[in-house]
């Protein structure tokens, strides 16, 4: 697979969407900064030169674009030396050899006299000394941020050959004395926009399979209520709000429907709802408790957490319901599942020894394997490319998001500058 890489620049399709999303969002500084640590066994050495013209700007679509590669864990950053060179520069090969680089990105970013930014790039083996081609966005100011994200994409899949997930959104909870805000930010954590404030609790977002809504779960009403929300336009509906406890919406693939948890029967248990609200479909039939339904990609299944069998584990079951198997059988405690996008992976969270760690099982192979050595996790989400999961841990006592790579080498820190951050989940691939 590669990306194609065309001679002339080509607008930025996504921008009438953000547009119309910070029309009822509230922008507000960045609440994170980026933290990567960990050595993968082969990560590809890449340097970005400086953009010309990005010079004075705010956003430095250099800095972003290495920032992003890096956090991948597929690349080890090569000092670039503060050397600024364009789009239509030939680089020395050599040099950047010598520097230990193997690929490198160049550009520029120029105002056009209607306001927006024409942005440029190029990609170079510096190996082979091959041009791998070139690209461009015409941007708004606002739209600098995810036009560097979009280059971090394209550089990713040309020279990976998997889809980069730069230019994606993840949403999470933060909690900041008795004030609770959904965010939606991008997929490094920068660029937050409010989608949602209340003075009651706000948990378990979910992104719909086209990243045009989030369900939730609000207490404003004093009791657990499911909503859907549309991003762009701030508009709200109703999915659940039946007597009793309303919890843990999850889509299925194709958006039609959604899976929750409801005790209005007595104890909790699965049901299929309409994504437009309205009657319920019970799905499980157990004594106990059973939550946290999640569809597999392919919707014949779904994942959930039941203690059915004396403490929580992980099961799974045809998605129009129907007898259940037990999926996890190491350790007494597995909660939060989550699918990868390719349907191989499962990740979890396993309680060791009263240490709450992120887990990840190979659904192929049966095998699992701890991916971190904090104590707090919970609440892990796959990146659509299936490569990297986020997660929310505690460190130093506070709540934080961090990503990491499949084989836990690769950790990056999103760290909040105020209050506790919980609850990520990682959007789609834009549709």
């Amino acid at each position: 697979m590669t990306v194609r890489i065309s001679d002339q620049p080509s607008p930025l399709r996504r921008g009438v969407l953000l547009g119309a999303l910070s029309l009822v969002a509230i922008p507000v500084r960045s609440q994170f900064r980026v933290e990567i640590s960990g050595v993968g066994m082969t990560q590809l050495p890449i340097s970005v030169a400086s953009f010309r013209g990005e010079e004075g700007l705010v956003q430095q679509i250099s800095a972003i674009v290495l920032a992003d590669l890096e956090r991948s864990g597929q690349f080890r950053a090569i000092d670039a030396g503060g050397q600024v060179i364009d789009e239509g520069t030939r680089p020395d090969p050599g040099f950047w050899r010598q520097k230990g680089a193997d690929s490198l990105v160049t550009g520029s970013v120029n105002r056009l006299a209607d306001g927006r930014f024409d942005v440029r790039f190029r990609l170079w083996d510096v190996v082979r000394g091959q041009d791998l081609g070139r690209d461009g966005y015409l941007v708004v100011q606002a739209d600098l941020r995810l036009a560097a994200h979009f280059i971090a994409d394209a550089v990713y899949e040309k020279l990976t050959g998997d889809k980069g997930v730069f230019s994606t959104r993840i949403a999470y909870v933060t909690k900041v004395a008795q004030s609770y805000n959904l965010w939606v930010a991008d997929a490094d954590g920068e660029n937050p926009r409010s989608a949602l404030a209340s003075p009651e609790p706000i948990i378990s977002p979910s992104w719909s399979p086209n990243g045009s809504q989030l369900a939730y779960v609000s207490f404003e009403s004093r009791k657990p209520v499911v909503y859907a929300h549309h991003v762009a336009t701030g508009k709200r509906r109703l999915i659940a709000n039946f007597k009793g406890s309303n919890s843990a919406p999850a889509w299925s693939p194709d958006g039609r429907t959604l899976a929750v948890t409801l005790s209005r029967d007595g104890g909790s248990q699965l049901f299929s709802v309409d994504s437009n609200g309205g009657e319920v479909r019970r799905l499980s039939q157990s004594s106990g408790i059973d939550t946290e339904p999640v569809f597999s990609p392919d919707g014949a299944s779904i994942y959930f957490v039941s203690d059915r069998g004396g403490a929580p584990q992980i099961y799974k079951m045809p998605a129009a319901g129907g007898e259940a198997q037990r999926v996890t059988f190491a350790g007494t405690y597995n909660i939060s599942p989550t699918l990868s996008p390719d349907g191989r992976w499962l990740a979890f969270i396993s309680r060791v020894a009263g240490a709450f760690k992120l887990h990840l099982m190979d659904l192929v192979a049966g095998t699992v394997s701890a991916l971190t050595d904090s104590s707090a996790d919970e609440s892990p989400s796959f990146s659509p490319n299936s490569r990297l999961i986020v997660y929310a841990t505690q460190q130093q006592g506070r709540e934080a998001l961090m990503t990491t790579t499949l084989d836990g080498k690769i950790k990056a820190r999103l760290a909040g500058k105020s209050g506790d951050i919980r609850e990520p989940d990682w959007g789609p691939f834009p549709k």
